[in-house]
């Protein structure tokens, strides 16, 4: 090998020369590179395509999810039907009250003098205010034969409360009322003998004894007693 002088130019003077890889990484290199290409050409061809899904695979989806909407839509109504409850449960009882306060009971319902007296009297100061004892339509407010000044509701179940020998009413006819609006004043307009309110009870046309008819509602006209819930809704 000829020794190069000292004085010749040295042609690799200033340049770097890049060092060469092991061939053992060159190798893990490239070998990284095929399997890794291989493992992804492998996965897409391993993947299935839309419009390869067999038929009834797409069939169970399909019902799943109508499984799933019916079950949707019976738990709607479900809740609809739990919602409708509470609201019937937490609805207001039908009140039904005392016609007025501090009378004294006379004259039941039954034959008197040889007729039918269709009513109960309740003896009471003139001018004492009567009250609705249930919520209805007025459909008489004014002058009424032998009942003299009177006062007539109708009750959504089809029953009438009529209110006789008033000396003035406080209603108009047509006019909604509920339990507990004043309907007029005991007097002794018409046939009476002494100031009281007469109140019958009539249902189909046909009078009642108002004095079971209020039983069976939870009011004692003749104890002067009203069912409790009666009193806590009136107030």
């Amino acid at each position: 090998m000829r020794q190069r002088l000292s004085s010749e130019p040295d042609r690799y003077r200033g340049r770097r020369r890049v060092p060469t890889p092991p061939r053992s990484r060159y190798a893990a290199v490239v070998t990284t590179a095929f399997v890794g290409a291989g493992i992804v050409a492998l996965g897409a061809s391993a993947l299935p395509d839309a419009k390869d899904v067999s038929p009834s695979v797409l069939d169970e989806l399909k019902q799943a999810s109508v499984t799933s909407q019916d079950a949707a839509a019976r738990s709607e109504n479900a809740d609809r039907a739990s919602r409708d409850s509470r609201k019937e449960d937490s609805a207001e009882p039908e009140v039904w009250l005392l016609p007025l306060q501090g009378y004294d009971f006379n004259s039941p319902y039954g034959m008197r003098w040889g007729k039918l007296h269709t009513g109960v009297d309740l003896v009471a100061a003139e001018g004492t205010p009567y009250v609705a004892i249930h919520d209805g339509l007025v459909t008489k407010a004014g002058w009424f034969g032998g009942y003299g000044n009177a006062v007539i509701v109708q009750h959504a179940d089809g029953s009438e409360a009529i209110y006789g020998h008033s000396s003035a009413v406080s209603v108009k006819e047509g006019q909604q009322v509920k339990a507990g609006d004043q309907l007029g004043l005991v007097g002794q307009t018409g046939h009476a003998y002494g100031t009281h309110l007469h109140l019958e009870i009539h249902v189909k046309g046909q009078p009642k004894d108002p004095v079971p008819f209020l039983q069976e509602r939870g009011v004692d006209i003749k104890l002067q007693v009203e069912a409790i819930y009666s009193e806590v809704a009136a107030s």
